[in-house]
């Protein structure tokens, strides 16, 4: 008894192509995000050039691969090694495809007070994380950043010695539960490498007693002195706002 001879089956030819239309659109998702401006919410300024040099190289990947496929096409060629694939041989190329489309749909979210909040009130000083960095003499404090502030604590950890100091600072708001309801945190995310390893840091704000409620994640502009308070237990430094006033989200929302 013989068995009928199975005929073999036929490769499906768009699945090539599904693999060059992923790669090219991570090449035009990395251009259009440094297109946008929006690069610098997902890694830091200096690896900048490694993320656009990535998407130039993945469009000209998917062009030289776009030129094969279509020469084999023409010449009816059809490619005969066989893989080993953990999953069907389209569903690679189409979680990478989809991973791309959604990320050209979807604009990149900046992080903000519910992200801070996972952490404990004192991680927003940065102790263990940011870099300390030595005074400089010829800076005067009302020049500071959020950041730089932070920085100086770190160096000088005696709220005391900065106290009285002139202070004008921008960050947006963060409500801790166990705070006073005449204070807020102004904080700032930072950025070591990318957004995955992205930490807050922030001060405690003393609000004048006419100060409206700002709600969470509104920027401020808040000027005022330094001076210590006792909050939760803990001395730490704190701007006494003589000062606030609401700000546009900035352009480059984050600390490096």
């Amino acid at each position: 008894m013989t068995t009928p001879n199975r005929k073999p089956k036929k490769p499906n030819l768009l699945l090539p192509w599904l693999d060059v239309i992923a790669i090219a659109a991570w090449g035009i998702l990395l251009l259009k995000y440094w297109l946008t401006g929006k690069l610098n919410l997902l890694i830091h300024p200096n690896y900048f050039w490694l993320a656009i040099a990535s998407g130039i190289s993945l469009l000209i990947v998917a062009f030289f691969r776009a030129q094969e496929l279509w020469r084999r096409r023409r010449r009816d060629i059809i490619p005969s090694a066989e893989h080993v694939n953990l999953f069907p041989p389209a569903w690679g190329s189409a979680l990478v495809l989809t991973a791309a489309i959604l990320g050209l749909i979807f604009t990149p979210r900046v992080f903000a007070s519910d992200k801070a909040l996972q952490r404990d009130v004192t991680d927003f000083l940065g102790t263990a994380r940011i870099k300390p960095q030595a005074f400089r003499a010829s800076t005067p404090p009302e020049k500071r950043s959020l950041v730089d502030w932070v920085r100086e604590l770190n160096v000088y950890p005696e709220p005391d010695k900065y106290s009285g100091q002139k202070a004008k600072v921008q960050g947006f708001v963060i409500h801790p539960p166990n705070l006073q309801k005449d204070y807020l945190f102004l904080g700032k995310f930072v950025l070591t490498c990318c957004a995955a390893d992205a930490y807050p840091v922030g001060l405690p704000v003393k609000l004048t007693p006419n100060s409206e409620q700002y709600t969470p994640d509104t920027w401020l502009e808040v000027e005022g002195q330094m001076a210590t308070e006792t909050l939760s237990g803990k001395r730490q430094l704190t701007i006494a706002a003589s000062s606030i006033k609401k700000i546009p989200q900035p352009k480059d929302p984050y600390s490096y």
